[in-house]
């Protein structure tokens, strides 16, 4: 527990010296702990010093944890690489998804969402630095996939998600960021009412927030290195 504390402390300390040198409120960032390759346990003790929102990337052991936490109030988020096969269960288990790229998998996720369930909430994963090995929307299909997302009954669309291109090179990161901060106020001037900007993690998180991320996934620096 005192580790959990001390790793919570820190990471919540960064966001709020980021988004005071940004000019922003602290409650501005939501952090999302994301969970994967971490035990059910660890999620429990995250919860009890007051994070609610967790992000899972592997739909099975997701699904685990869910069936042992069921008393928690957690809300979770599908952060990973989405097919066809899993939208069911997605649809059916989480609160969010965050890696929505395509009309196929935004079709299927409306239509298995259950009607005694809210709408799902979905980020659209863009690939703001057209990386051929990673997933994401083209920035160009970005408005497109919006619309249609828009018009399906059971879909509540968020905003954005991005894992920009790995460097080291702060210049580049701002720039990566900024391109999706400005695709995110695109959709907003064409009508969307969307809220969420999901970008930065545990070591970017203060450029994205410079940049306007209003959530950052933080999993090493919250849970230390994976188990598995």
């Amino acid at each position: 527990m005192n580790e959990s504390i001390q790793r919570l402390n820190s990471v919540r300390q960064r966001i709020e010296k980021a988004c005071i040198s940004s000019g922003r409120q602290p409650g501005d960032v939501t952090l999302l702990a994301v969970s994967k390759w971490h035990p059910a346990e660890k999620v429990a003790v995250l919860n009890k010093l007051g994070i609610r929102s967790f992000g899972e990337n592997q739909l099975q052991e997701a699904l685990q944890k869910q069936r042992e936490l069921t008393d928690l109030d957690v809300q979770w988020h599908f952060i990973g690489t989405l097919q066809s096969n899993k939208t069911r269960a997605i649809a059916e288990n989480f609160q969010w998804v965050q890696s929505v790229d395509r009309q196929k998998i935004l079709k299927r996720l409306s239509a298995q969402r259950p009607e005694s369930l809210q709408p799902i909430n979905v980020c659209l994963q863009v690939n703001i630095d057209q990386e051929p090995q990673k997933s994401g929307a083209d920035p160009d299909d970005i408005l497109q996939l919006a619309a249609f997302a828009s018009g399906l009954e059971n879909i509540k669309l968020r905003g954005l998600m991005a894992i920009p291109r790995l460097t080291s090179d702060p210049g580049e990161q701002h720039e990566s960021f900024r391109r999706v901060k400005v695709l995110f106020e695109v959709l907003r001037n064409e009508g969307h009412d969307i809220d969420t900007l999901s970008m930065g993690m545990s070591s970017d998180l203060e450029i994205a927030i410079s940049e306007g991320s209003t959530m950052v996934r933080v999993g090493t620096d919250l849970f230390g290195i994976r188990e598995s």
